[in-house]
């Protein structure tokens, strides 16, 4: 059974920093390509990094420069470093995964997701 447990979401204020933290279960979660969403009220949940098993990493341009993905395979674990935080920043942030079953369909996998607030 997969298991993504997401935590580090708060209230912070803007320019403020927060580090979400995804503990994985039930996967070889080094050989999993890890990303995390975000997704705020009416609007369609959006990518904002990814890192691959090699550890190559797609950030979303409007959070380049500012949010750093890591992993440490040692403890199945990725995290978000969140620097400069802005208000548009605040939504609710999930982490994802997906494996393909034993018959080769893809299946995707989501923690139950996090607050971030970003507000003065």
């Amino acid at each position: 059974q997969v298991q993504l447990v997401e935590s580090g979401g708060g209230l912070v204020r803007p320019g403020g920093s927060l580090r979400l933290s995804c503990a994985a279960s039930g996967i070889i979660f080094s050989m999993n390509a890890m990303d995390w969403y975000r997704q705020v009220p009416g609007k369609q949940r959006e990518l904002v990094v990814s890192i691959t098993s090699g550890g190559s990493r797609n950030y979303a341009d409007s959070v380049k420069g500012r949010f750093t993905i890591s992993r440490d395979n040692a403890s199945n674990t990725v995290y978000l470093q969140m620097n400069s935080l802005k208000t548009e920043d605040t939504a609710v942030y999930y982490c994802h995964t997906w494996v393909r079953d034993g018959r080769g369909s893809r299946q995707d996998y989501w923690g139950q997701g996090t607050q971030v607030t970003v507000s003065s």
